[in-house]
């Protein structure tokens, strides 16, 4: 579905040195099967810590093709006072695997021998196994995170389907009534590293038009709770004949 959506961040769990969190999650997904998919989202996330106030500002605009074989992405993020960081690159599927060329930090390329599934594709993946009744999936996945180098393997649990009405005022509407919605979590793992502790865990409730609600952002040292405060169904691009 396209649609955007603004999700309220607040403190769910510390484990460290976070005391306090505030933020937001800005998400703008548009486009269609034939044309590919656009996202553009923005996480600024306010932490109060021991050594004082710290803001956290990431914004990511990204294109993927309709059938999940290439991929543009540009990533900008910065934390307190240092220096912003961009990545700023594309994915193309070649050979098996895929190619990487990056424009920022550095110009270069890579390419990795192994497969993986580019964001919006893997999204399509979960939905597909809740739909067969799978209630766990194991994909590799590519989203240009961090460096743009890194490579990520996916475990997502699936639970059974939900039924009630949403706890969330902007989800309890007519439009949302008959469709199929999941408690889902992903957990995220860095290739290679052999670690057994996932960098970071998304849990969330999915519904079957990829609308995400009830969002629980884990760390590790700390949790996030973000709670969807607004909804804008936008009308659906159709495919050109």
């Amino acid at each position: 579905a396209v649609h955007r959506a603004v999700y309220d961040l607040k403190l769910a769990d510390s484990r460290g040195k976070v005391e306090s969190v505030r933020g937001r999650i800005l998400y703008d997904f548009s486009g269609n099967a034939c044309e590919g998919y656009a996202l553009s989202f923005r996480q600024v996330t306010q932490l109060g810590t021991e050594a004082g106030p710290r803001v956290v500002d990431a914004r990511t605009t990204s294109f993927e093709a309709g059938d999940g074989a290439s991929y543009r992405f540009k990533t900008e993020s910065s934390s307190g006072s240092a220096k912003p960081e961009t990545v700023d690159g594309t994915a193309e599927k070649a050979g098996g695997g895929y190619e990487v060329k990056l424009r920022q930090p550095k110009a270069e390329t890579h390419r990795e021998a192994s497969d993986a599934l580019f964001p919006n594709a893997q999204m399509k993946a979960v939905i597909q196994a809740a739909r067969a009744g799978r209630n766990t999936l194991n994909v590799r996945l590519y989203d240009g995170a961090n460096n743009g180098k890194e490579v990520y393997d996916t475990l997502s649990i699936i639970g059974k389907r939900i039924e009630g009405e949403p706890s969330e005022k902007p989800l309890q509407r007519p439009e949302f009534e008959k469709i199929a919605r999941w408690p889902v979590s992903i957990s995220y793992y860095k290739t290679g590293s052999g670690e057994s502790t996932p960098s970071y865990t998304i849990s969330f409730e999915l519904y079957e038009n990829g609308v995400t609600g009830a969002v629980h952002l884990d760390y590790g040292s700390f949790s996030l709770r973000g709670t969807l405060t607004r909804l804008d169904l936008l009308p659906q691009e159709r495919c050109a004949k």
